[in-house]
């Protein structure tokens, strides 16, 4: 987004160049490009990876990171060339007339090297970083340095609140009417687990609040909103939303279209390439955006296991004390469930398996997986439990009676109809390979890591049709030759790559009952 503000003094001393549309997709980072023949470059002397601020004639600017090019193709010496999301931050036509100039560097960078020296942060100093973030003063490199610097050194609990207050500070915050909005989160790390599609409608049905912003996929197979779009449109504005929750009590959406805790989606940006996930910083980035999206009693799943996020009972019980002392803290009620993360829930793993998987608990299908009814029943549950005319212990019974009943399939209807149904349909991929067992035994270990990945190498969730359809779980028997499970894709590209990686490791294990873990898990 654009900032406005006076010109630079020393802006007027610098020609114009002509603004141009370059059509790369930079994913949450400004930049900018420009021609090394370009007098100004050479005048200013800017260097490639170098900060600058660009202004137009209506005095808004943009930060971005400057691109040196020597296509004329791309950029002409007499032009200033953006990325899609720069250019659409600055809200100018090509052809506009523009300057640039040497960025400051941003005065919260003293913070960040004192957090890399160990040393403590107080809330002034995370405003000022998240608010440098959100403004595109920070490189992604210097990003990368304060996010590992926070998880090395480690946030102690107040600086997690102190982090989780400045990033809701940055954005939008939702408005709703009433005193209970409830949510449903999961920390992730577990495919398939697609229960955000089933506690929506029935919590919806039983009539409470439920407006529920989810992700898109970065790295798993599958985000809550790359599913729904299957079936509904996802991507709508605030007003957008507002309706279809005032008619329907609730909706299933990106929410990216909101600007709800923007710091949270540039920080992600850069922690998921690096394979970063630090506890604290996962607390700050979840309860952000919980509280900008105005949810006021939330449930949030933190599923255990060997291959999932969160590996032992011990690290969950913390990860539990932490979110419900920040959430306190900043007026969240919230109600942390640790459940059975040994493998991926339900059969799909892949938008258009996982959309299947909803629509047939919701159609009381027998062919169902039970294992996403239950767990779904059970977190719908604690949610209609926040409702204040519901007693304690009955919120399991009520959920099943709206599941069975076929009100949550009317209700799930509804929310689609008014988001928007999806005109295109999806089917699962035509090219499919069949794993297959090569000992008997009992399955004694699904890996959820390797799921994913190789659900992801189909295509998902780019390719909507691409995934892994499971046909055994955890303490079924399998014979010699009996299929374990489905990879769907739509490519040979995908298909090849997804087929070696299978070759390499299937993700599952073969061997005696007694060796199924244990469920650590409590409702």
């Amino acid at each position: 987004m654009a900032t406005k503000r006076n010109k630079p003094k020393n802006a007027t001393g610098t020609g114009t160049l002509r603004l141009r549309r370059v059509g790369i997709d930079t994913y949450h980072e400004n930049v900018a490009y420009l021609h090394r023949q370009c007098e100004i470059y050479r005048a200013e002397g800017f260097q490639a990876l170098a900060k600058v601020e660009i202004c137009g004639e209506n005095d808004q600017y943009i930060l971005a990171v400057l691109n040196v090019v020597d296509d004329e193709a791309l950029v002409g010496s007499d032009e200033l060339g953006l990325s899609e999301e720069a250019f659409a931050a600055l809200g100018l036509n090509s052809g506009a007339p523009v300057r640039v100039r040497h960025a400051e560097p941003p005065a919260s960078m003293d913070a960040v090297r004192r957090k890399i020296e160990g040393e403590r942060l107080d809330a002034g100093e995370y405003l000022a970083i998240t608010r440098d973030i959100a403004d595109r003063r920070y490189a992604k490199m210097e990003i990368a340095a304060f996010l590992v610097a926070s998880g090395q050194t480690g946030l102690d609990r107040d600086e997690v609140m102190n982090l989780t207050r400045a990033m809701v500070a940055q954005g939008d915050r939702l408005q709703w009417p009433g005193d209970l909005v409830a949510d449903k989160h999961c920390v992730g790390g577990l495919p398939g687990n697609r229960t955000s599609m089933l506690v929506v409608p029935i919590v919806a049905a039983h009539g409470l609040l439920i407006p529920k912003t989810s992700s898109r996929a970065i790295t798993s197979p599958s985000g809550t909103a790359d599913t729904m779009e299957v079936l509904a449109s996802v991507e709508l504005t605030p007003e957008q939303l507002h309706a279809v929750v005032q008619q329907e009590r609730g909706a299933l959406i990106w929410g990216g279209t909101a600007n709800l805790a923007p710091v949270d989606d540039i920080l992600i940006s850069v922690e998921r390439p690096l394979g970063l996930d630090y506890q604290g910083q996962m607390v700050a980035s979840i309860l952000a955006k919980k509280i900008a999206a105005g949810s006021t009693h939330l449930v949030i799943d933190i599923p255990v296991g060997r291959s999932a996020k969160v590996r032992h009972m011990r690290d969950a019980l913390a990860l539990r004390k932490l979110f419900e002392y920040v959430a306190d803290c900043l007026g969240l009620f919230v109600q942390v469930i640790v459940t059975d993360g040994r493998q991926p829930v339900g059969r799909g793993i892949g938008p258009v398996l996982e959309a299947r998987d909803v629509m047939q608990v919701l159609r009381n299908d027998p062919d169902a997986p039970a294992d996403l009814r239950q767990k779904a029943l059970r977190l719908a549950g604690r949610v209609i439990e926040f409702d204040p005319d519901v007693r304690g212990g009955d919120g399991f019974d009520i959920a099943r009676d709206i599941l069975d009943s076929g009100r949550a399939l009317k209700k799930m209807e509804r929310i689609v109809a008014a988001q928007g149904a999806q005109q295109q349909r999806f089917e699962p991929g035509s090219l499919v390979r069949e794993v297959k067992a090569e000992t008997a035994g009992t399955v004694i270990d699904i890996d959820n890591y390797q799921m994913a990945r190789i659900a992801r190498m189909a295509g998902a969730p780019m390719d909507k049709g691409a995934g892994v359809d499971l046909l055994r779980k955890l303490g079924d028997r399998v014979e010699k030759g009996e299929t374990l499970y489905r990879v769907h894709a739509s490519f040979p590209a995908d298909f090849r790559f997804a087929g070696n990686l299978v070759d390499s490791d299937n993700g599952y294990q073969l061997g005696a009952p007694d060796l199924v873990p244990e469920i650590y898990a409590e409702f």
